[in-house]
């Protein structure tokens, strides 16, 4: 949620659109603590799609996905990976995965500069199609 709404504040997305970034708060922890795609990269890839909209022709939307592919490969060569489980080493499903999660700094380690690096690099690609 936080990638989404910090780009939804970047190209004043919320204003244009009345978009509710809180539509994006179930994919923590890898799409509802599954340990599936980090919800910074599904913030970043929602955020590619609120800010160059659907398309008219084929062309155009291919050109849309084109945009989402450079951002995940972008963002799994600096981060390492796209999903929660790879990224933090834990089982999020699992009553004890939580606890370590919670317990440990995997957080601040991992997911804020996940976070941060996909904020990042979704606003440098948004601007690059500018």
């Amino acid at each position: 949620m936080a990638v989404l709404l910090a780009v939804c504040q970047e190209f004043e997305i919320e204003k244009e659109n009345n978009i509710n970034p809180q539509i994006a708060s179930a994919f923590a922890g890898g799409i509802g603590n599954t340990g599936s795609v980090c919800g910074a990269v599904v913030g970043a890839v929602m955020a590619i799609g609120l800010k160059l909209g659907q398309k008219d022709t084929m062309e155009e939307a291919l050109q849309n996905l084109t945009v989402a592919r450079d951002f995940r490969s972008r963002f799994e060569a600096e981060v390492g990976s796209i999903t929660c489980r790879e990224l933090t080493g834990l089982d999020l499903t699992s009553d004890e995965g939580l606890k370590k999660l919670m317990s440990s700094d995997t957080p601040q380690t991992v997911c804020f500069p996940a976070v941060g690096a996909a904020y990042r690099i979704v606003v440098e690609l948004l601007k690059e199609m500018d």
